[in-house]
């Protein structure tokens, strides 16, 4: 797809997002043109994608449609510097070319989920619920994550955002903490949504988060958010994108480390091993490399290791992504001989461990080993059952295991990949 063509998609996304915010909200073109004082019909060329480059234009849409400036591409804070929307415009185009160029999945979870994630008024059903009692909510979801408990997580993510979305609207303030709690919540729901193989959504979720984030005015709330977004990015392959969003957020962040909490450690820590991730899809071992240097420097200085951490970093946790990172390059040798003395650790969290197993079972596929493959998704399954049997890549991995197999020489694998529902 050629530069311009990739621009025009991009626009018609933030049109097709204003579209469908004004229709949510049961308005027509011709009412939202007399509330902002325009003619239908520039109301018309925006959906369409055209005109889109007008900031202000923008911002007074997302005002009349409740639509967050991150779903456009803008910052939540008017500036008079206009570089800072042009930056948050030119990350959301880049990130928006691969969302439509790529098709869409069907939905893989709840539509409860999905509604939850969708701009516009939420029904105040019961009275706010107190900052303390959300804030512990959210803990315990991201525990479910980090345990891999993925339908208990489905189910509790709506109505926490819904309620954190409902205690917001009733601030008047616009309460930074509020928000920060609210960005958290979306990051949780793009992790969720990505081990689903549910990229459409994911996207939506993103936006939300970037947009809370900024709210929030916290740079570990941002740096979480950011980190989210460069997943959704390498996991649709826009890798370039994704090493140039943390590398300038890092940069912003990085410094003075003996002097930092540990919960602005590990955002920051854990952003840079997104960055390792990107970069290895990309495959740029130099800036791999430096990425994960970088990590280390970080991890010197934090180690939160355990499912009720809030943001889970440690030297354990950059070990791991250098053994993804040498799986993802090709490198099957070098990934399980770094992984050999993780295999050997404990490892508190369990999406960790079964982490650390999925990519050994990678690397032995990679040499053809599929016997000591087969066992090391065996014992990934034991670390987590629900992360590996509802996560599109690993069941990928084992259908293509036992596709190899063609003289059956591990019938455990066809086994294996009949309890999993896999086709070979």
């Amino acid at each position: 797809m050629s530069q311009t063509a990739k621009g025009h998609s991009a626009a018609g996304g933030i049109g097709e997002v204003i579209r469908r915010a004004r229709v949510l909200s049961g308005r027509s073109q011709a009412d939202v043109a007399i509330e902002l004082g325009y003619h239908q019909s520039k109301i018309s060329r925006l959906e369409s994608g055209r005109g889109t480059q007008d900031i202000d234009v923008l911002r007074a849409v997302a005002a009349v449609l409740d639509i967050p400036l991150g779903s456009l591409g803008l910052s939540s804070h008017t500036s008079a510097d206009s570089r800072t929307d042009d930056m948050h415009r030119r990350n959301f185009l880049a990130a928006s070319v691969v969302a439509l160029v790529a098709p869409t999945p069907n939905p893989r979870v709840g539509i409860e989920l999905v509604q939850a994630l969708l701009p516009g008024p939420v029904p105040a059903e019961h009275a706010p619920q107190p900052q303390a009692a959300l804030a512990a909510r959210l803990s315990q979801a991201r525990k479910l994550f980090y345990t891999c408990r993925y339908a208990e997580l489905e189910g509790a993510l709506p109505s926490l955002i819904v309620d954190l979305r409902q205690a917001q609207d009733a601030s008047r303030s616009g309460d930074q903490v509020l928000s920060g709690l609210l960005a958290t919540a979306y990051q949780t729901a793009v992790s969720l949504l990505l081990k689903l193989g549910d990229h459409g959504n994911a996207w939506l979720a993103v936006g939300r988060a970037m947009a809370e984030a900024e709210r929030s005015a916290d740079p570990v709330v941002m740096a979480s958010s950011v980190r989210v977004q460069a997943h959704v990015l390498a996991r649709d392959r826009h890798t370039a994108p994704a090493v140039t969003l943390v590398r300038h957020t890092a940069d912003q962040l990085s410094g003075s480390y003996d002097r930092r909490p540990p919960e602005y450690l590990a955002a920051l820590g854990l952003m840079l091993l997104r960055g390792v991730t990107a970069a290895s899809a990309g495959g740029d071992r130099a800036t791999t490399a430096e990425f994960l240097s970088e990590a280390q420097e970080v991890a010197r200085y934090v180690d939160l290791d355990g499912p009720e951490a809030w943001a889970n970093f440690s030297p354990t946790n950059v070990a791991l992504h250098s053994v993804s990172a040498s799986v993802v390059l090709g490198d099957a040798g070098a990934a399980l001989e770094a992984a050999q003395p993780l295999m050997r650790r404990r490892i508190p969290v369990p999406e960790r461990r079964a982490a650390l197993w999925v990519e050994a079972a990678r690397a032995y596929s990679q040499q053809g080993r599929l016997a000591e493959g087969y066992k090391a998704l065996r014992i990934a399954e034991s670390c987590a059952s629900e992360d590996i049997r509802r996560r599109p890549s690993v069941l990928e991995l084992a259908g293509d295991m036992a596709a190899r197999d063609r003289r059956g020489a591990v019938p455990e694998l066809r086994r294996f990949c009949q309890e999993l529902g896999v086709q070979v």
